[in-house]
């Protein structure tokens, strides 16, 4: 009796491992079945919203089914990202998220509401670029040398913006006030159009920020790019000099800002596959290449393992910026 109750269960167990398993590659199979919706933690028209689009219309005509852009703002880019850790893991809900809620928010907030290893599937970076420290055009200064002279000389009344609290923009900011004892008062903006609009405005005197978002008054003059906050100059702003050919060697001002997708997790390998594949060639390509280029990005056409590797070994580099930064946040 014993025996064929055990059996009886184990046919069970099994037939109903068969029906997931089936049910999985069906949906696999038929995937996309509807349009597919791309959430971004962040406002439309800065550097994510710009990639997501971009993204979008590639995707959908690879996939054959529409795929739109919805942003969703908020606790530094959290309340986008949660969002989407609990969507139905299907392939249909993804993430376009740059840095701060990929890479950053689990080392300043006492509280994340997901978390990025476990309630995610990676499946790719999509580009990389260096922040581009702005001046508003009425600010006296056109290279680092100046901008410290002047930095000195108005101590504890300069503020500077940055694209949300815990932002990479933030971190990198609060770090050269910090480190070289400027004394400057943070403002933080939801997301980085209104505050490229206010450092453009005159409100915030100057910050970090992409390209993408400010390439607009960069070339109305309105803003002035003074510095690259990475490894090497921007192909479209050669003239601007990087933060180390200006006498700052320190390894935190070459912390590049990454552009990600990912799935919640739980979703199917072949849908995971197939959108890595996809997303993957799409980056490779010359006419993506080509429009990154535009907005002072490069492609990371890495792949899913190139990307968990990647964030392995920047982990520990952003620790430690948020650590001599002092942000933290309850």
């Amino acid at each position: 009796m014993k025996t064929t109750t055990l059996l009886a269960t184990l046919a069970l167990a099994l037939g109903a491992t068969g029906l997931a398993q089936a049910q999985t590659g069906a949906a696999a199979n038929n995937y996309p079945s509807r349009p597919i919706t791309l959430v971004v933690p962040a406002g439309a028209g800065g550097g994510t919203d710009v990639v997501a689009r971009v993204l979008a219309d590639q995707l959908g005509k690879r996939l054959g089914q529409a795929v739109v852009v919805d942003n969703k703002t908020g606790a530094s880019g959290m309340l986008g990202t949660q969002a989407v850790a609990r969507a139905a893991p299907d392939g249909h809900t993804l993430l376009v998220a740059y840095s701060t809620p990929v890479f950053y928010v689990h080392h300043m907030f006492a509280k994340v509401p997901y978390d990025i290893r476990k309630d995610f599937e990676f499946i790719t970076q999509l580009a990389s670029t260096s922040l581009v420290m702005m001046v508003n055009a009425n600010v006296p200064v056109k290279n680092m040398k100046e901008f410290m002279a002047w930095a000195q000389q108005n101590k504890g009344k300069v503020n500077y913006g940055s694209y949300g609290q815990g932002s990479a923009g933030h971190l990198m900011s609060a770090y050269l006030s910090d480190s070289r004892k400027l004394d400057m008062t943070h403002v933080a903006y939801k997301s980085e159009a209104p505050h490229i609009q206010d450092l453009a405005g005159g409100v915030v005197p100057w910050g970090l920020g992409t390209v993408a978002a400010a390439q607009g008054v960069i070339k109305d003059q309105r803003v002035r790019p003074i510095a690259i906050f990475g490894p090497r100059r921007l192909a479209d702003m050669p003239d601007v000099a990087t933060m180390a050919e200006q006498g700052f060697p320190d390894a935190e001002f070459n912390t590049v800002a990454w552009f990600t997708l990912l799935a919640p997790a739980g979703t199917p390998k072949p849908i995971l596959q197939r959108l890595e594949k996809e997303t993957v060639e799409i980056i490779h390509s010359t006419a993506m290449k080509a429009r990154f280029q535009v907005f002072g990005l490069e492609g990371v056409p890495g792949g899913s393992a190139q990307f968990r590797k990647d964030f392995d070994a920047v982990d520990p580099v952003i620790q430690k910026l948020v650590k001599i930064s002092g942000v933290k946040m309850d």
